[in-house]
């Protein structure tokens, strides 16, 4: 294989691996822009991965596969908002609590309701080739030769960027994110916004473990996820909390994962262990050279309760 054709079998391998990582990433952006933080990411993308396949069984179709998937993911947010908002609990504890529910949940409904199912694979979604641009060397076949919903993920970004930057609604959840108190008291909703962007963070990670499982591989398997929300709550930190930086780091992380498993065609004598651990070495390097640098919302993590 050419080096040209292996710069693009990586590049769709990268868009592909990158489309569930982009959408949870996407969706911590917004929560953490209101200053609640989902370590549980992992754990959203799972329910989404599951209720996804689930819902594709019931309603026959991709459609309501990932309708069920965005509820299965923000079915766990609303858990980590009673826990958090209603109870006081500490964002990051309650975050690793619901990782560890949501793997033993999927994993027990696995056995039971999926099981004569699970062999099974669904119909997948058809790409849809866009004329002149698929015809682009290298990036053509990558980012305009897919499926619907990464064309989704894609516009999510500028779409995301604009809702946070340029809408008084930005403005609002930026502002519950830095400055609670000062926030309230010029008439804004901290804890409906807050509701309202965990909500929408576990949706669109629901919807990145749908597109893990219906667009990925047809089926649910145990653990299927296998670090993919944390590597998305990387991306946020690594793209400083921007919508444009979050895709970058999506991108360089995705590639990452996708040249471990192309590195075969290249005839490359790494062990295999090795290149596996790639993307999440590439995470780590990232990460350290900017958590000195980088500046997350003040008040982040931290629980706000208007009548304290």
């Amino acid at each position: 294989m050419g080096s040209h054709g292996f710069v693009t079998l990586l590049l769709v391998s990268a868009v592909s691996v990158g489309t569930p990582l982009l959408y949870t990433a996407l969706g911590e952006l917004i929560s953490e822009t209101t200053g609640v933080i989902n370590i549980e990411l992992e754990g959203m993308m799972l329910c989404g991965a599951f209720f996804g396949i689930l819902g594709a069984y019931w309603t026959h179709g991709v459609v309501g596969g990932f309708v069920c998937a965005a509820l299965g993911g923000a079915l766990l947010a609303a858990l980590h908002g009673v826990i958090c908002f209603v109870f006081r609990a500490n964002q990051v504890v309650s975050g690793v609590i619901l990782n560890i529910f949501a793997l033993g949940i999927t994993s027990f409904l696995l056995s039971t309701v999926l099981a004569e199912r699970v062999s099974k694979s669904i119909t997948h979604l058809a790409d849809i080739k866009i004329p002149l641009l698929s015809s682009i060397p290298a990036i053509g076949p990558a980012f305009f030769d897919q499926d619907v919903m990464v064309y989704v993920a894609l516009l999510s970004v500028p779409a995301i960027w604009w809702l946070l930057n340029r809408t008084s609604l930005g403005l609002a959840m930026k502002a519950a994110g830095e400055r609670p108190q000062a926030a309230e008291s010029l008439g804004v909703d901290v804890g409906r916004t807050r509701w309202l962007a965990l909500l929408a963070c576990g949706c669109l990670a629901g919807i990145g473990g749908g597109q893990l499982a219906i667009a990925g591989i047809g089926f649910f398997t145990e653990n299927m996820t296998a670090g993919i929300g944390y590597i998305a709550l990387a991306a946020v930190i690594f793209g400083r909390w921007r919508a444009f930086g979050v895709l970058g780091a999506v991108l360089l992380f995705a590639i990452a994962d996708a040249f471990q498993i192309r590195a075969a065609g290249l005839g490359v004598h790494i062990p295999y262990q090795f290149l596996a651990m790639l993307p999440y070495l590439v995470t780590l390097v990232a990460l350290a050279g900017l958590l000195r640098r980088s500046n997350p919302p003040s008040a982040l993590a931290v629980n706000y309760h208007p009548n304290d």
